[in-house]
């Protein structure tokens, strides 16, 4: 009998397309409605060149403290009539374990003119642009840049999301002032509410004292 039940209820949630997040993790959409979500591992338009596995809807889901802190960052922002556009947050193992798959085989390359030019695909492991293990998969870090609050269009921060190079370090010198001021002004907003940066990818910032710091999660986006 108990049986049962469990599966009339595991088929009410599906038929009404309800999904239950595990304990401290939040559908961030909810908490900043005027977010913009644009997952690119949900579509075609990344390094791989096909849909990741475990991304099933254009959902962002971060931890809850993760998204009280990126909701303080959209506020303060929006002063300047500029948002917050964003790429990647919880990434579940199963995706890092695509991207692993990916990486191993060599002959597999229709993207690398678009997000790794002068990087060997055999070496993408070396040089830390993929990892077996990732911050994303705790829930606490984010990937995202800054738009224009009436056009949408993103500020110029002098490469694109995901491009594996020296161009995407935050402090690379090889670029324009104003896409220099770009990228200034998205560290400075996300450290003064709690985010930490990573020093290759301008776009990628883990919380502070992140909620689950050696955990790595593996439920799907959906």
């Amino acid at each position: 009998m108990k049986l049962k039940t469990t599966l009339y209820i595991i088929l009410f949630l599906l038929v009404n397309n309800q999904y239950t997040l595990p304990e401290g993790f939040v559908n961030v959409q909810e908490i900043i409605p005027d977010i913009t979500v644009e997952l690119k591992y949900y579509s075609t338009n990344n390094f791989v060149g096909d849909t990741i596995t475990g991304y099933y809807a254009n959902k962002l889901i971060l931890t809850e403290s993760t998204a009280k802190a990126l909701k303080k960052v959209q506020e303060e922002l929006q002063e300047q009539n500029l948002c917050l556009k964003v790429f990647d947050g919880y990434r579940p193992q199963q995706a890092v374990n695509h991207f692993m798959v990916w990486a191993k085989d060599l002959n597999d390359t229709i993207n690398k003119q678009e997000f790794y030019p002068k990087v060997e695909k055999r070496h993408l492991f070396r040089e830390e642009y993929i990892a077996t293990r990732s911050g994303h998969s705790r829930g606490s870090t984010v990937d995202l840049t800054i738009i224009n609050g009436n056009t949408g269009e993103a500020l110029d921060m002098g490469s694109p999301y995901d491009f594996f190079g020296q161009e995407s370090w935050v402090n690379y010198d090889g670029i324009t002032l104003k896409q220099k001021q770009n990228r200034q002004l998205l560290q400075k907003v996300m450290i003064k509410h709690g985010f930490r940066n990573y020093a290759k990818e301008w776009w990628h910032f883990t919380l502070r004292g992140e909620p689950f710091p050696k955990t790595y999660f593996d439920f799907k986006i959906q």
